[in-house]
C-alpha cells in the first residue's frame, strides 16, 4: 500500500494532488489546521473512492505536526510521499516590501514556510532512508525564484525553502529518495491579480505525480502558462 501526506491541504491544489495520487491507489493523509475543512475534503475524496483521513495540525506547532505525521504513518503503514504546501500565508501576515521589512516580518514566514517543512521532513525522512525510497515535494509561489517587491518578506522565506529543498535533493541523490521544489507561477483557481495568468489546480497537480514517478532526477519544476 502507498500513501501521501499533504500538508497545507485545501480545496484547491491540495485536493487536486490528493485526487491525482488517490486515483493511482494512494491512501491520502490530509493535514492542516481546520478539522471542519479537512473533514469536508475527506468526504469528497471518499465519495470518489479514494481512501483519505484528516489529521488536523498547525505547522507552527512542531509537536502537533510531527504527531500528525506519525499517526498517518501508523494508519497507512508508512508515508511514501510528503507534499508541503504552506499556502494561504498572505492572510496571516503583514506583507512588506524589502525596504519596509523588519526581521519580525520575515520570522513569521520562516516559521510557516521553512521551519515547518524542516519539521515535517524530519518526521518522515528516517523511515524513507530505512526503506531506501520516498518522495519529498515542497511548494512555493514563483516569487521564491523571481521575487516581487510587494511581498518581499514572503518571498524571502519562500526562497529559503526553495534553497533548502534543492539542497536536500542534492544530498539525497543516489539514496532512492526524491526531493524537489515546485514553483507555482500562476494564480490557482481564480485570478487574484489583474492580468496575472490563472490555472486550475487539476492542470498543476500532474507535475507532482511526474516528480514522484518519471522525473525523479529533477530538483525543481516551475509551473507557468
Amino acid at each position: 500500500m502507498t500513501s501521501i501526506a499533504i500538508i497545507g491541504a485545501g480545496p484547491q491544489l491540495g485536493l487536486a494532488i490528493a485526487r491525482t495520487f488517490g486515483s493511482q491507489g494512494f491512501d491520502v493523509a490530509l493535514i492542516s489546521r481546520n478539522r471542519e475543512k479537512l473533514d469536508g475534503l475527506v468526504g469528497r475524496l471518499t465519495a470518489e473512492g479514494i481512501t483519505a483521513t484528516a489529521f488536523p495540525a498547525d505547522v507552527l506547532d512542531r509537536d502537533a505536526l510531527t504527531q500528525a505525521l506519525k499517526d498517518a504513518a501508523a494508519q497507512f503503514g508508512g508515508i511514501d510521499v510528503l507534499e508541503y504546501s504552506p499556502v494561504g500565508t498572505f492572510g496571516s501576515t503583514a506583507l512588506t516590501t524589502p525596504s519596509e521589512t523588519d526581521p519580525s516580518h520575515v520570522q513569521h514566514e520562516m516559521e510557516f514556510q521553512l521551519y515547518g517543512a524542516i519539521a515535517a521532513t524530519k518526521a518522515v525522512l528516517p523511515a524513507m532512508r530505512e526503506a531506501g525510497a520516498g518522495t519529498l515535494l515542497y511548494t512555493t509561489g514563483a516569487g521564491s525564484i523571481d521575487p516581487v517587491p510587494q511581498v518581499g518578506n514572503v518571498n524571502a522565506a519562500a526562497a529559503a525553502l526553495r534553497n533548502w529543498a534543492i539542497n536536500l535533493h542534492k544530498e539525497l541523490a543516489g539514496t532512492g529518495i526524491q526531493a524537489a521544489h515546485v514553483g507555482i507561477d500562476v494564480s490557482i483557481g481564480m485570478s487574484v491579480v489583474p492580468g496575472f495568468p490563472t490555472a486550475q489546480p487539476e492542470e498543476i497537480s500532474p507535475v507532482y505525480w511526474e516528480l514522484h514517478t518519471t522525473h525523479r532526477d529533477e530538483a525543481e519544476r516551475v509551473f507557468s502558462l
